[in-house]
């Protein structure tokens, strides 16, 4: 037996407190801000932040004012925090339903239980796996670690300073926020087209010092294979492609975002669809491996509350796992009744709503166990959610095409497609969860957590975020509305936001239940996949990363976003070098290390800052009656506001750059 087993049951250093009710409400909070910041930037940009290291510092510096606080109650409240950053990515198809007009809204129990059972399930499923993925497999888990590191070291003062750093950022983001997006003092973006010969050229950046963030965070590796995307995309297939049918009747920038959105796109949906194809086959041996191992000692009764085991080793029982996933399939099965009892599928309705449960249910696990494996393998940002997205949309668009026909559906738009896209979002949040709960239960295991009080705050974090999900979501639609979605009277169509993800898996899922996908597009993309991962594959023997999903993602991320996230990881990139070149080479990891989770709470402020005050601008916009303006100057102030966003971003990047490569 292990040498702890012999502590002290009952002593405090056995039994310290983890889950307590100031922790659980302080919890639900920083999820329901962080949620609110993420379905923003997702929804404007398609990128999302983790929340676990942000919520962390800021229940540092709360339970500390509070005073009795440790690392393991701080641990939970991130645990529960995290859910945030992760259910959020039923964004990434749920807004499809509104696109094709299934949906006038977001219904606030249907939505809520796409995403609540959905999150549900990733939490079941996990907890079998943790075993095999996180205690014995012995992957590094690197974002997990990161995490535990930061919870090690912010205790104290130095938590403090990590929560003023965080404020600081949040609010110079908001402020440059509010200039832009409410005062419009400032341009949120610059963009320009040309047309050399019949092919459109196209450039720009944005000024967001969010997008910054996300770059800084994802690393140079994934941004140089995000910016590969946009040189295929818009300095070789759009010019191509434009050149092969003009159109005189359009203007360049017109006629390149034509093209881009009908056609250019698809071929990143190929490259992600091959990139997540080969990930998932790649990883079958260690994740059945891991299966077996996980249910052989469930069989055992290792994931019993037994009192015979360490703390650090005790699970929610298997059993009551197993009682929790039937129990699901009865609400999720009464979700899938309700959402296709307009399609007039007669006798056919009890069958399809079998099928599509049990599909949702065994091909989620399958999904939950691969991106589990690879967020402890690479870590959670390379997981290829957005190849699960593509790769489910596609499979069961096919699937009910077949089943079902042309169904339509209540708006009598074609059921199948709506179908697949509430199937890929449920698919997506259960991924999504599994993967941030087992790099929680790694940061846990690091720091002497329970279990079975990280997998309830986890729980609890899933159905506080659900119910956030639904009126964040329709105060954003009815607020800005979605690019392709109808409008209502008084929105501003040039601040409706792009959806990306969503829009991508819509225009998938309708070209193949209608029959008029670009196939052709789509199988270019397949091929520059395949190449993609072999350099993937490659490159990372090397220890470098360029991933192959990433490189489809600029291939359908807009171009401002793409750009911006770009100079963020450059700009981490050269503030290490910079580190490394003036600091002694035995103290080079050390300073490295503090100066990079210094520039951590510096992005993520800059994230929740901009994201929530787009947030809290919506609010308004609809509370002082919508098309409402905080707007100071007219269109006519729009070249000024250009030079004015240019500066002022400038500005922070320089400002970023001298605190993220300095050393404390």
């Amino acid at each position: 037996m292990d040498a702890h087993i012999a502590t002290t049951p009952n002593t405090a250093e056995a039994n310290p407190a983890e889950l307590t009710l100031r922790g659980v409400i302080l919890g639900a909070a920083i999820t329901i801000i962080f949620m609110a910041a993420n379905v923003y930037m997702g929804l404007k940009t398609g990128m999302t932040f983790s929340s676990s290291i942000p919520a962390a510092m800021i229940s540092m510096g709360a339970l500390r004012l509070m005073g009795g606080a440790d690392i393991h109650e701080n641990n939970i409240v991130q645990t529960q925090a995290s859910a945030a950053g992760t259910l959020c990515n039923i964004i990434l198809a749920l807004p499809g339903l509104v696109l094709i007009g299934h949906w006038h809204g977001f219904p606030f129990w249907q939505t809520t239980a796409v995403c609540g059972i959905g999150g549900l399930l990733g939490v079941a499923f996990s907890i079998p796996l943790r075993r095999a993925l996180v205690s014995g497999a012995g992957l590094p888990y690197p974002e997990g670690v990161a995490a535990a590191e930061v919870l090690k070291t912010g205790q104290g003062e130095a938590g403090a300073r990590g929560l003023r750093v965080l404020l600081g950022a949040a609010g110079a983001a908001g402020l440059i926020g509010l200039a832009s997006n409410g005062l419009k003092l400032l341009s949120e973006s610059v963009s320009g087209a040309v047309s050399l010969g019949g092919a459109v050229f196209r450039s720009g950046t944005g000024f967001s010092l969010a997008l910054v963030g996300v770059g800084y965070l994802v690393g140079i590796g994934a941004c140089l294979a995000l910016f590969t995307g946009v040189v295929i995309a818009w300095g070789i297939a759009v010019p191509v492609l434009t050149a092969l049918s003009p159109d005189d009747a359009k203007s360049a920038k017109e006629v390149s975002e034509a093209i881009w959105s009908d056609q250019v796109r698809l071929i990143g949906a190929g490259i992600i669809a091959v990139g997540g194809l080969w990930t998932v086959v790649s990883l079958g041996k260690p994740i059945f491996d891991s299966i077996r191992s996980a249910l052989s000692d469930a069989g055992g009764g290792a994931g019993a509350l037994r009192d015979d085991l360490p703390r650090e080793e005790r699970d929610l029982p298997i059993t009551w796992v197993a009682a929790g996933i039937a129990i699901l399939c009865l609400p999720l099965a009464a979700t899938f009744t309700a959402f296709a009892w307009g399609a007039g599928l007669g006798g056919g309705l009890a069958l399809l709503v079998l099928g599509v449960t049990l599909f949702a249910v065994l091909f989620g696990f399958l999904m939950a166990a691969a991106c589990g494996y690879l967020a402890g393998l690479l870590g959670s940002s390379s997981s290829p959610i957005s190849g699960i997205g593509v790769l489910t949309t596609m499979a069961t668009t096919l699937l009910l095409t077949w089943a079902i026909g042309s169904v339509t559906g209540p708006e009598g738009e074609n059921f199948a497609t709506g179908t697949a896209l509430l199937l890929t979002a449920l698919i997506v949040t259960t991924s999504s969860i599994a993967n941030d709960n087992l790099q929680d239960l790694k940061t846990g295991q690091i720091v002497g957590a329970t279990p079975w009080h990280q997998q309830v705050a986890l729980l609890i974090g899933v159905i506080v975020g659900s119910l956030a999900i639904a009126p964040l979501l329709s105060l954003l639609y009815e607020a800005y509305g979605f690019v392709g979605a109808p409008a209502h009277e008084g929105q501003d169509g040039a601040s409706a936001l792009p959806a990306p993800q969503a829009a991508l898996m819509t225009q998938i899922a309708d070209g193949i239940a209608n029959g008029h996908l670009p196939w052709m597009m789509v199988a270019i993309g397949a091929g520059l996949g395949a190449v993609l991962v072999v350099v993937e594959a490659r490159l990372r023997k090397r220890g470098l990363t360029f991933p192959a999903l990433t490189v489809g993602i600029g291939m359908y991320l807009p171009l401002s976003v793409e750009v911006t996230i770009a100079v963020g990881g450059v700009l981490g990139w050269l503030a290490e070098r910079r580190l490394r070149a003036t600091t002694g080479e035995e103290r080079q990891d050390e300073v490295v290390a503090d100066a990079r989770r210094r520039g951590v709470l510096l992005a993520s402020g800059f994230l929740v800052g901009e994201s929530f005050v787009g947030v809290l601008l919506a609010a308004a916009d609809l509370a002082a009656g919508r098309g409402s303006s905080l707007a100071l100057v007219g269109p006519d102030f729009h070249r000024a506001a250009a030079w004015l966003g240019a500066a002022t971003f400038a500005a922070g990047l320089a400002v970023t750059y001298r605190l993220v490569s300095r050393p404390a």
